[in-house]
């Protein structure tokens, strides 16, 4: 009972100061992308560390951070992971489903970062879109953000990989770093309860440019489904046991 007081302070001051860190920073996030970059910068340190001393969970990142041009396929397990990669990348913008650009304050940041917004309901339509958008944003380069998977998959649940991840890699002609996550198990992805541990996000070794589309996805689906049940077994869960 207890910590779950405790993961309701915290959730509650965290979107609080969401609210408050964007309206601080909107006038300079409005003139200069680096406005917006500095707002969510400082909002994703003070998650981190307020994760840590509220509700004891500790935030680590491994792995190389990619610094150049390159496209980061992660897992996405709960709203933690995408302030754990966001905070470690330099330059991070992210392929985001539409929805995002007409929620408050988050809808302003992430055009103003130059996010990609994405309808998942027309599949093809949504690719050819998101090949247009990812091609006008070269002019400001850095680390884009995809969720391989498309959505937040719970710890242990298998869902497939989506084919978009393929489609900019082959196009963009750039390295895909694969990253690994276990943060669900401590920061679920619905729920108020917040469990202590070590929470981590893991970098992979990247995947060069030039491999053909299926051994890609074979390859990126391998290296981030077995990395991602290790460091949940890490902290005490075993993946196999939901199956």
């Amino acid at each position: 009972m207890l910590q779950w007081i405790k993961s309701l302070i915290f959730v509650g001051q965290m979107y609080l100061m969401m609210l408050v860190i964007g309206l601080l920073y909107a006038p300079y996030a409005l003139v200069s992308r680096e406005g917006a970059y500095a707002a969510c910068k400082c909002y994703c340190r003070w998650v981190i560390w307020t994760a840590r001393w509220m509700v004891g969970i500790r935030c680590e990142v491994r792995g190389e951070v990619p610094t150049e041009e390159a496209i980061i396929a992660a897992k996405h397990q709960s709203f933690l992971d995408i302030i754990l990669i966001f905070n470690a990348v330099p330059r991070g913008k992210f392929i985001m489903k539409r929805e995002i650009l007409w929620t408050p304050i988050i809808g302003l940041y992430a055009s103003r970062l130059g996010c990609i917004p994405v309808n998942r309901g027309k599949r093809g339509a949504a690719i050819a879109k998101m090949i247009k958008d990812v091609a006008r944003q070269f002019t400001d380069p850095g680390q884009l953000i995809i969720y391989a998977q498309g959505t937040r998959v719970a710890p242990g649940a298998r869902r497939p990989y989506k084919i978009g991840t393929a489609v900019l890699y082959g196009e963009l002609n750039q390295p895909c770093a694969p990253v690994a996550t276990n943060v669900g198990v401590l920061w679920p992805r619905t729920g108020i309860m917040r469990k202590p541990g070590l929470a981590v996000v893991e970098f992979l070794d990247p995947i060069e440019p030039g491999m053909e589309r299926d051994a890609f996805m074979a390859q990126l689906e391998s290296v981030v489904e077995t990395r991602s049940d290790e460091l949940m077994r890490e902290i005490g869960f075993d993946p196999d046991a939901v199956h």
